[in-house]
C-alpha cells in the first residue's frame, strides 16, 4: 500500500471513556481498508487512556496511541495538529471520540477527491444523532441537517467563508464529516492553536476555504452525537458563545488582511457581522425599529427621496450590491440593436470564450501529450502541448483546408481510426454537429484506453452565421446538458464538466466585445447562472469499462 492511497484517521479525546470504543469500532469497520488511526489524548482522567491504549494493543499494525508531554490537556487544535504531525497518509480524516462515521465513509470520499483534483476537501451533510446513555429519556428524533449549499458542486474560494461566517445560510460541518488533502492542511498550518473551547474548526475551514476549491456532496457519511458534556453545549450553556464568536471573526478580519484577500463583498461582510456581535443590542434595537417604522418610513421616503438615492442606502445597510431601480439604468454604448461586433469580438481583440477556452486548456496542459486530434487547426495543440506531443492530426469536415490530415465527419463511425489518439481537443464543435451523442462515441472509439478528451462548448453565446448556413449550428448547452452526454454512456471515466462565465462577460460576448475590453476580475468571476462556456474534461474508459464518476464543477 503506498501513501497516496492512505487515509490517516485522528480521533482526538478527553475524558470520553463512554463513547471511545464506539467510535474506533466505525473506523474498523469502514469498507475502505487503507487507513490508519491515530488516538490522541488530549489528557483524560476518566479512564480514557487504558481504555485507548488496549485498543491499539489489539491491533498495534494499524493503531497508534499519541500523548502531549507529561499527559497535559492541550485542546483540541493542539490535539489535532499533534495527530497531524504523525500522519503518514495522503489524506486526513477527522473523528471526534463521541461521533461515528457510516462504513461508507472513506469510500465515498476517497473516490469524489481523487475523481476531482481539484478539490482540497470534500464532506457532506450529517445525522444529528440523539443518543448518549440507555435511558429513554435522552434519546431524540435524529435529523440530517441540510447542507445550505449546491450539493455535488465545487465551491470555489472565498465562497464558503461568507456562507459559514457571515451570511449563515450553510451548516459548517464538523470535523467527523470532512476528508482533506494532508498537503493542503499542512499548507494552511493545520489548526490554530490560540483558539481553546470554540471556533477551532471554523478557523481551519477558513484558511482552507480561502484558499482552494472544496466540494460538497449529498452523502451523509456521519452522525454526530448530541449529549450534554459537548464541548458546544458547554459553551452555550455558559452563555459564551458570542465572546467566541467575536474573538473569531477579528483573528478573520487580520487573516484576510495577512493573506491579501481583495474580495470587497467579503470584507464588507466581515465588517458587518464584527459590528452586529460587538453591538448585540444595537443591533436587535435597529431591527425592531426598522420593522416597526418601516411602513412610515417607506411611504415619507417614496414621497421625499429619489428613488436612486433610496436604493443606494438600502445597498449601504444590507451590504446588497447596488441596483438602480426601474427607469434608472444607464445603458450608454450598450442601448443599440446590433452588436460591436458579428465576429465574436475577434476584430476587437481576443474573443471573451477564447479566454475561458484557454484558462480550462492550460489548467489541463499536461493531458495534451502523445498523439494528438484537434479540430480545425492544431494551435492548442502547439500552444499547450509543446514538446509532450510526438504527433498531430488535425480533422475537419471539408475537404481542401490546408491544415487538414483527415477530412470526415465526426459522426461516422469510421471517420477516425481506433485506438489511435492519446489526447482530442475538441473546442467549440459539438453546437455544429446535430447528432452529439454519435460524434462523442466516434471519438472515443479513436481514443487509446485511458486517453484524454478535452472539449469546450458554449452556453450563451450568439448565432454562428458563417456555420449556420454552411453545416448548421443546433444547440448551446448547460452544465446538466453537458453532464448528461457523457452519463449516458458507460465508455467515459473520471469525467468532470466546468462552466465559466456571469452575467457581465455574458453581456460582452453577446454585443461582441473583446476580452481586453474586461477587467481581470471581471472576467474570472464566476456565476453559475451565466454559463459561457462549458468545459468537459474526460477519459476513456478502459476494456473492462469502468462506472463514469461525473460531477458538476461550478468554478
Amino acid at each position: 500500500m503506498s501513501e497516496s492511497e492512505l487515509v490517516s484517521v485522528i480521533i482526538i479525546f478527553w475524558n470520553a471513556k463512554p463513547f471511545l470504543a464506539e467510535a474506533v469500532a466505525s473506523v474498523v469497520a469502514q469498507s475502505y481498508p487503507h487507513w490508519e488511526l491515530l488516538l490522541v489524548d488530549d489528557g483524560s482522567t476518566d479512564g480514557s487512556t487504558a481504555l485507548a491504549q488496549q485498543l491499539v494493543a489489539n491491533d498495534p499494525q494499524r493503531m497508534r496511541y499519541l500523548e502531549h508531554p507529561q499527559h497535559t490537556n492541550r485542546g483540541m487544535s493542539a490535539s489535532r495538529n499533534l495527530g497531524i504531525a504523525h500522519a503518514r497518509g495522503s489524506y486526513l480524516a477527522f473523528l471526534d471520540a463521541a461521533d461515528v462515521w457510516l462504513p461508507e465513509k472513506l469510500s465515498h470520499q476517497v473516490a469524489v477527491l481523487a475523481d476531482h483534483p481539484e478539490a482540497a476537501l470534500v464532506y457532506g451533510p450529517t445525522e444529528w444523532w440523539y443518543s448518549w446513555s440507555g435511558r429513554a429519556e435522552d434519546q431524540g428524533r435524529d435529523m440530517i441537517a441540510p447542507l445550505g449549499v449546491p450539493a455535488d458542486t465545487l465551491l470555489p474560494p472565498p465562497m464558503l467563508v461568507s456562507r459559514f461566517f457571515f451570511r449563515q445560510e450553510a451548516a459548517i460541518p464538523g470535523p467527523t464529516s470532512i476528508l482533506v488533502r494532508r498537503e493542503i492542511v499542512e499548507q494552511v498550518g493545520g489548526f490554530e492553536d490560540g483558539f481553546r473551547g470554540a471556533y477551532e474548526d471554523q478557523a481551519f475551514y477558513a484558511k482552507v476555504c480561502l484558499r482552494v476549491p472544496v466540494l460538497a456532496t449529498s452523502n451523509c457519511c456521519d452522525r454526530y452525537r448530541q449529549h450534554p458534556h459537548s464541548n458546544s453545549s458547554s459553551n452555550d450553556r455558559a452563555g459564551q458563545d458570542r465572546a467566541h464568536r467575536l474573538i473569531f471573526l477579528n483573528w478573520l478580519s487580520k487573516y484576510v488582511e495577512q493573506q491579501g484577500v481583495t474580495d470587497p463583498g467579503l470584507h464588507r461582510g466581515l465588517k458587518q457581522a464584527i459590528w452586529t456581535c460587538r453591538h448585540p443590542r444595537l443591533a436587535r434595537l435597529a431591527t425592531t425599529v426598522v420593522r416597526s417604522a418601516r411602513p412610515a418610513v417607506v411611504e415619507v421616503s417614496r414621497r421625499t427621496i429619489p428613488a436612486p438615492a433610496r436604493q443606494w442606502a438600502m445597498e449601504r445597510l444590507t451590504g446588497s450590491t447596488y441596483a438602480p431601480p426601474t427607469g434608472w439604468v444607464r445603458f450608454g454604448s450598450l442601448r443599440r440593436l446590433t452588436p460591436f461586433s458579428r465576429q465574436f469580438g475577434y476584430d476587437r481583440g481576443r474573443p471573451i470564450d477564447r479566454h475561458y477556452i484557454e484558462r480550462f486548456l492550460g489548467i489541463h496542459a499536461a493531458d495534451i501529450q502523445g498523439r494528438v486530434l484537434e479540430i480545425a487547426d492544431d494551435t492548442y495543440t502547439r500552444a499547450f502541448g509543446g514538446e509532450r506531443v510526438c504527433a498531430s492530426d488535425v480533422l475537419h469536415v471539408a475537404p481542401g483546408q490546408p491544415q487538414a490530415t483527415i477530412v470526415g465527419d465526426l459522426t461516422c463511425e469510421d471517420t477516425l481510426p481506433a485506438s489511435t489518439f492519446d489526447c482530442v481537443i475538441l473546442t467549440q464543435t459539438l453546437q455544429f454537429i446535430y447528432d452529439a451523442p454519435a460524434a462523442l462515441r466516434t471519438i472515443n472509439r479513436a481514443l487509446k484506453p485511458g486517453g484524454g478528451l478535452l472539449a469546450t462548448f458554449p452556453g450563451i453565446t450568439p448565432i454562428s452565421r458563417y456555420d449556420m448556413e454552411r453545416w448548421g449550428h443546433f444547440w448551446s448547452f448547460t452544465t446538466l446538458s453537458g453532464r448528461r452526454l457523457f452519463e449516458e454512456s458507460q465508455a467515459w471515466t473520471g469525467v468532470q464538466v466546468e462552466s465559466f462565465g456571469n452575467v457581465l462577460t455574458a453581456a460582452a460576448v453577446l454585443y461582441g466585445l473583446a476580452a481586453e475590453e474586461l477587467r481581470p476580475e471581471e472576467l474570472d468571476h464566476h456565476d453559475p447562472d451565466y454559463e459561457v462556456i462549458i468545459a468537459v474534461r474526460a477519459t476513456k474508459a478502459d476494456c473492462e469499462g469502468h462506472e463514469t464518476g461525473v460531477h458538476h464543477l461550478g468554478l
